[in-house]
């Protein structure tokens, strides 16, 4: 049940960022039950520790959210939700980009191997700016690198949260 780690799916809609040079991160984990992707998106927008960062958002971005349309979203319903844009999606694929344009944010679900229940898998993206300074080469910068060991933890943190609340029954 750990979260771990690990390549992007080759059907992954994050994939083409990965392969344009932007950093791009994946970690998956194993639920003992059939999750649809619906359930997992929902899940994953709506745990506490969701719901802190979306508190967040809505102060200090002026982007609300609510989980009707967290719901909404999973549903397909809409293309908006707080700080991101719907970027892609594919059969069991969420893809979201944020307001920047900077980040994506990437949700999928799969089968697990050889066993029964749903493997989730979630990713980002981080495209490099262009530095004035460096002949308007792509950089990611000292702020992405300070706070990339951050993110990490938080990555997983997210990840095992929404695994705990469709564990629970939640969805």
């Amino acid at each position: 049940m750990s979260i771990r780690p690990c390549a992007l799916p080759s059907t992954a809609l994050l994939l083409r960022h990965q392969h344009a040079g932007a950093y791009a991160d994946c970690y998956a984990t194993d639920i003992a039950r059939a999750v649809t992707h619906a359930e997992f998106v929902e899940a994953f927008y709506t745990t506490r520790l969701f719901k802190a960062e979306r508190f967040i958002l809505r102060w200090l971005a002026s982007k609300p959210s609510s989980d009707a349309q967290a719901r909404q979203l999973a549903a397909g319903e809409r293309d908006t939700f707080a700080a991101w844009t719907v970027e892609g999606r594919a059969p069991g694929q969420l893809m979201l980009a944020d307001f920047s344009g900077r980040t994506r944010s990437w949700l999928m679900v799969g089968p697990v191997e050889g066993a029964a229940g749903t493997r989730l898998y979630f990713g980002s993206a981080v495209v490099p700016g262009k530095a004035a300074g460096d002949g308007g080469r792509a950089r990611m910068g000292f702020l992405f690198r300070a706070l990339l060991g951050f993110h990490k933890l938080y990555s997983r943190a997210l990840l095992r949260s929404a695994r705990a609340r469709l564990a629970s029954g939640g969805g």
